[in-house]
């Protein structure tokens, strides 16, 4: 029975760090679903910014909270937006590669310059 016991620690012990690898996994996950969702709200508020004859750098950044600074890249060419956004981690490399990006397209109503 003593040994039932050991085996069960055992067993508990090897476990505990696939646990804990499982659930930082689930979170970086979460974090690259969350980032991916500010990015897409950020390039839609440039481009009603854009739409609306507003800068749109500004309207991006103002859609992002704080700890986006340093961490977005925004280019505004000929209508079109692209925010670029790195997702916290605890790994700077990994992060970089997690990058997520989304784009739009705006056309300015006729008869604006």
């Amino acid at each position: 029975m003593g040994e039932q016991r050991g085996q069960a620690s055992v067993e508990l012990l090897a476990g505990v760090p696939a646990l804990l690898l499982a659930g930082a996994v689930s979170l970086q996950l979460l974090a690259v679903g969350y980032t991916a969702t500010l990015a897409d709200g950020a390039a839609e508020s440039g481009a009603l910014a854009l739409a609306a004859g507003r800068s749109a750098r500004p309207a991006v950044r103002e859609a992002l909270p704080g700890w986006t600074d340093g961490r977005v890249r925004i280019d505004v060419r000929s209508g079109r937006i692209e925010v670029e956004l790195r997702p916290p981690s605890p790994l700077r490399g990994l992060s970089e590669r997690l990058s997520v990006s989304s784009s739009v397209w705006v056309r300015r109503p006729r008869g604006e310059p």
